[in-house]
């Protein structure tokens, strides 16, 4: 349970906390008399200015637990509504704006496991680490900057943390495998944005929501439950790093989706370290594309019946376009798995690449490795982040908790995909009936060319094969950054990405 917070030492002209949370008694198992206190919110509130482009702009920020309560009913009876999660929330406001046009945008994350952090510290909010990039790390000890580009220049902010995540967790005796699963996961999400949403009067607010990897089927899965379950529509959603159907990144038996939706990516991964000269990356993923949306899908469908002159062709075309050689390709029987063509690119060189962001390389632990041991662009940035959060939120927004910031963290697996039992996990339905119900609702789906683990070309196969009327399908856009799953690790796609997200918050907005 979270300590009380200390007023913070101000920086970079940040004001001292205005709010200090009290201690919060433990729960009972059931709803009991109301002398008896049970867990309580633990916010606390302090005041900033940030410089933009635009000029000044005072804000208050907000962090802390919020408890989340759930509906309880035992043998067809109301049984109370006890609290069940204690979500942390960090959320910026423009001071003196106008609520009803000023937009707010919820922002996660995915993993699942993984904390708000990257958007939070990396892309969205008005602070930001200097984490370095590739060929450039920095050491420690880290540096945060003021975020000119904030997105908060032009909307609210909300970071939610999901359950075991950050500082969130279940109250004392709650059981923290409940939350660790699809449903339960998106029901937990939505009722924290209706709580937020009503308790600052913001319902007729523009609603957007930020999510980056499984954070984009998340926000997906949202976007069609809050309009179902509560009646809430959004004016758009951001897809970053996208991936709404597990399937196309999934490398299973009897499943070629995975296989074509990387070919694209491992190109450019080529392209990137220079095994394809002089050429341009553009030119390097047209060829790719041609021979994934064409001859390769073929050839893996065709199998032990391609002739001996037709495999070699299509076994040299792989070749040529993923950077490996033709032997290695062949005895792959034409599928390339992720980890292992990450192992396999630079093996000559005694390298890895990364998978998160394939401009990263590191030393291979074991040059023999059939697969890469770990992310060496993972291990990159993620000290920087920690760091970073872990200083800021006592610091400079004041709240102190002697609990593990949990960054991305594995305690949430096994994670259940129950509900999709028999049947691949997707989301597309849910995007699709989300346009269907809301025909104003813009998408926004932002892709890195050198992303590993959510690769571009998948993520549109998937949105190719929605059967939407053109007047919705228009209603969809994409960009595309060179860099990686994070590509505001890449200081120019962080810059241009402030912008693109910033045009499509005020054009979903109608402002």
């Amino acid at each position: 349970m979270p300590d009380d917070a200390t007023n913070p030492t101000p920086e970079h002209g940040r004001s001292a906390a205005q709010a200090v949370p009290t201690d919060k008694a433990v729960p009972t198992d059931k709803a009991g008399p109301a002398d008896k206190a049970g867990p309580t919110d633990d916010l606390v509130t302090t005041r900033h200015t940030l410089t933009t482009p635009d000029g000044a702009l005072e804000y208050t920020a907000t962090a802390g637990r919020i408890v989340v309560h759930e509906e309880k009913h035992t043998d067809g009876a109301f049984d109370g509504h006890r609290p069940a999660i204690e979500m942390f929330v960090v959320s910026y406001t423009a001071d003196d704006a106008d609520p009803a046009t000023r937009p707010v945008t919820f922002a996660f994350n995915g993993g699942p496991g993984s904390s708000s952090v990257w958007l939070h510290m990396g892309l969205l909010g008005p602070r930001r680490v200097l984490a370095g990039d590739a060929g450039a790390p920095v050491p420690p000890p880290y540096r945060l900057v003021d975020n000119a580009e904030s997105l908060l220049a032009h909307s609210d902010l909300v970071f939610i943390d999901p359950v075991s995540t950050g500082y969130s967790r279940p109250v004392a005796g709650g059981k923290p495998a409940d939350y660790h699963g699809f449903t339960a996961d998106r029901d937990a999400m939505a009722e924290m944005i209706r709580l937020w949403t009503t308790r600052h009067q913001r319902w007729l607010s523009p609603k957007f929501l930020a999510g980056e990897s499984y954070g984009t089927l998340r926000a997906a899965a949202l976007s069609a439950h809050l309009s179902r379950r509560i009646g809430m529509t959004l004016n758009g959603l951001m897809l970053i790093s996208s991936v709404l159907d597990m399937g196309s990144v999934r490398f299973t038996e009897g499943n070629d989706a995975a296989y074509i939706g990387y070919l694209p990516t491992y190109a450019a991964y080529a392209h990137y370290h220079g095994l394809h000269g002089s050429r341009s990356l553009d030119e390097v993923l047209a060829q790719a594309s041609e021979l994934a949306e064409h001859d390769y899908p073929w050839a893996l469908a065709r199998g032990s019946r391609l002739t001996a002159a037709e495999r070699a062709d299509i076994v040299a075309r792989v070749a040529a376009v993923t950077g490996l050689s033709t032997e290695y390709v062949d005895r792959a029987n034409l599928r390339i798995e992720h980890q292992r063509f990450f192992a396999e690119l630079l093996r000559n060189r005694g390298e890895t690449v990364g998978r998160l962001d394939g401009r990263f390389t590191g030393p291979a632990a074991d040059r023999n490795a059939a697969a890469a041991d770990g992310d060496v662009s993972y291990s990159a940035f993620q000290t920087p982040y920690t760091a970073a959060v872990n200083h800021y939120l006592q610091a400079e927004l004041g709240y102190t908790s002697d609990l593990p910031y949990e960054i991305l963290t594995d305690r949430v697996q096994p994670w259940s995909y129950a509900e999709f039992e028999g049947r691949g996990v997707s989301v597309v339905s849910d995007l699709d009936a989300a346009l269907r119900a809301n025909p104003f609702l813009k998408v926004n789906v932002a892709l890195g060319y050198f992303d590993g683990a959510t690769p571009f070309a998948a993520a549109e196969n998937t949105l190719a094969r929605m059967d939407l009327p053109e007047s919705l399908r228009d209603n969809i856009s994409y960009v595309y950054y060179p860099a990686g799953h994070m590509m505001y690790l890449h200081e120019p796609s962080r810059a241009r990405q402030s912008e693109d997200l910033a045009a499509f918050v005020l054009g979903a907005s109608g402002t």
